[in-house]
C-alpha cells in the first residue's frame, strides 16, 4: 500500500528546489505528537517566527519546548537529522509532563505546546506574535432575565471548541450554534450582582477578532452519566468558507478586520474509541496544493474526496481538529530548502 517511498518521505521537485514531506516514526505511542508536528510544519507562519527567535541563550539539552520545536520543524523540511530532532522533541515534551507511552488528546497537547512557547521563550514579543497567530478574541454578554442588567467580559481562545450534534452536523452549523444566544436556567443560573442572587440569564458571544490560523476543535467526546463516549456522527466541512456568511450578527461592534475567507490546510484525524485510538493527519502541500496523508512514518498522496471521508459515520477515522488559514490563497514567499 505504501510502496515507492524512500526513507519514509515523499519528494517534490521543482526546478532546483526539492521539498520532502517526511514521515515520523512512531516512538512509544507518539502518533498524537507526530500528527501535530505535521500540521505545525504546514503552518509556515509559525516556522518563520521561530526562525526569527535568537535562542543562543538556551542550552541545547534543556527541556525548552520552543527550542526543540524550532529544531524539529527545520529538520522535517531540510536535513537528515530529522530522526534525532524528532526524538529530542518527544523527550522534551516528556520532561514537561506530556508523557511518552501514554495516550493523549490532540487538542490538549496542541494547547500545551502553544502554552509552553508562551512560557519558555525569552523573547516575550515574539512569543506574543506566535500566540496571536491562533488567538480568537470574544466578547461574552450575560443578561439577567429578571432585572435586564448586562455583564460583559472579554476573553480569548487558541482553539475554537465547537459542540457537535449527535446525528448530523456541519462546520457552518457548529459555528452558528457557538454564536447563538443561550438561556441559562435551573442549576445553570448565574449570579447577578444587581439582584444579589443566582437568576435565569441569557448568554451571548460576539467575535472581537479572528486569527490568521483558525484551529477548530470538534468536540466528539461526550460525557454521559459518568461515561465518556465518542461521537462518530457525520460532520461536514468545506475546503474554503467565508466566516462573515456564517456569523451574521456574531461580530462585535469593535470588530475591525476586513478578511473573512478561510482555507483548510490540515486535518487531524482520530480513529478508535474513548480509551484507545490512533491519530493521523491530512496536510495540503503549500506549493502544489495537493493533499497528503501522514500516518506516522508513511506519507502518501490523496484526493480531496479521501479527506472528506473523515466527515464520519461511515468510516473509522473522523476529523477531530481542523486547521484553516485566513486568506483565499496560499500566501507568502516559498521557503528555501537544502537538498
Amino acid at each position: 500500500m505504501f510502496s515507492g517511498f524512500s526513507r519514509f518521505c515523499y519528494t517534490f521537485t521543482r526546478r532546483d528546489l526539492q521539498y520532502e514531506m517526511r514521515g515520523l516514526s512512531n516512538y512509544q505511542l507518539s502518533c498524537c505528537v507526530n500528527t501535530l508536528l505535521q500540521t505545525l510544519s504546514a503552518t509556515w507562519e509559525l516556522s518563520a517566527l521561530l526562525e526569527k527567535w535568537d535562542s543562543a541563550g538556551v542550552r541545547a539539552d534543556s527541556p525548552n519546548v520552543p527550542l526543540q520545536l524550532k529544531r524539529v520543524l527545520a529538520a522535517m523540511t531540510r536535513d537528515h537529522t530529522q530522526n534525532i530532532a524528532h526524538l529530542d522533541f518527544l523527550h522534551c515534551l516528556d520532561r514537561n509532563c506530556v508523557r511518552l507511552c501514554m495516550q493523549h488528546d490532540a487538542d490538549e497537547v496542541f494547547l500545551s505546546i502553544l502554552n509552553f512557547m508562551q512560557q519558555q521563550m525569552d523573547d516575550r514579543e515574539l512569543a506574543q506574535e506566535i500566540q496571536n497567530l491562533y488567538k480568537v478574541s470574544v466578547e461574552t454578554h450575560l443578561q439577567c432575565l429578571e432585572c435586564s442588567s448586562v455583564q460583559t467580559q472579554t476573553s480569548f481562545q487558541l482553539s475554537l471548541h465547537l459542540h457537535v450534534k449527535e446525528d448530523h452536523d456541519s462546520l457552518e452549523g457548529c459555528i452558528s450554534s457557538f454564536l447563538e444566544d443561550q438561556e441559562l436556567r435551573g442549576r445553570n443560573c448565574c449570579f447577578c450582582a444587581q439582584c444579589g442572587s443566582k437568576t435565569p440569564s441569557r448568554r451571548g458571544v460576539k467575535l472581537l477578532s479572528l486569527p490568521r490560523i483558525l484551529c477548530v476543535h470538534l468536540k466528539r467526546f461526550r460525557n454521559s452519566r459518568g461515561d465518556i463516549r465518542k461521537l462518530d456522527c457525520r460532520v461536514t466541512f468545506p475546503e474554503t468558507f467565508d466566516f462573515s456568511e456564517i456569523a451574521r450578527g456574531g461580530f462585535s461592534t469593535d470588530f475591525a478586520q476586513d478578511e473573512y475567507t478561510y482555507t483548510l490546510y490540515a486535518v487531524v484525524v482520530h480513529s478508535g474509541g474513548t480509551m484507545w485510538g490512533h491519530y493521523t493527519a491530512y496536510v495540503r502541500h503549500r506549493g502544489s496544493q495537493q493533499w497528503y496523508h501522514a500516518d506516522d512514518s508513511h506519507v502518501q498522496k490523496v484526493s480531496w474526496e479521501q479527506v472528506q471521508r473523515t466527515y464520519g459515520k461511515y468510516y473509522g477515522g473522523t476529523a477531530y481538529m481542523l486547521m484553516y488559514r485566513r486568506g483565499s490563497k496560499q500566501e507568502g514567499p516559498q521557503p528555501e530548502f537544502s537538498g
